[in-house]
């Protein structure tokens, strides 16, 4: 029993140690952040989306342009391009040969990009 007294005893002593020693870390911290934060210039907020944008866009044309291949919006605006009176959605699915969700998407961005327009639903004319 004596022997169990002692060691709570040297653990409570070393538990009081460390208590000293984190208040003092913590009381060094709270007096060093402020000056840090007074110290660090304030950044404006950064635009992810439209950063990252263009450099994904300009590493797809330069691999599509060393290739000579055509991407997925290449093919879908030149079949809209040479119809006169626009295009139907299954005309596009015909004669491009892609899924749904390809076509889709690809009508979205051109529309996004302003390069073609739907006067109806369904129907996609060149701007």
């Amino acid at each position: 029993m004596k022997k169990i007294q002692n060691q709570l005893k040297t653990v409570s002593k070393s538990l009081a140690g460390l208590a000293q020693k984190v208040e003092k870390l913590s009381e060094q911290i709270n007096t060093a952040a402020p000056a840090a934060k007074a110290a660090a210039p304030r950044k404006a907020p950064a635009k992810k989306a439209a950063a990252a944008a263009p450099r994904k866009a300009s590493a797809k044309k330069a691999a599509v342009a060393a290739t000579g291949a055509k991407t997925v919006l290449d093919t879908v605006y030149d079949v809209i391009k040479r119809a006169k009176k626009g295009v139907t959605v299954a005309q596009l699915k015909q004669k491009t040969n892609l899924d749904a969700r390809q076509l889709s998407n690809a009508l979205y961005k051109l529309t996004k990009k302003g390069q073609v327009f739907a006067p109806s639903r369904g129907l996609y004319l060149k701007k």
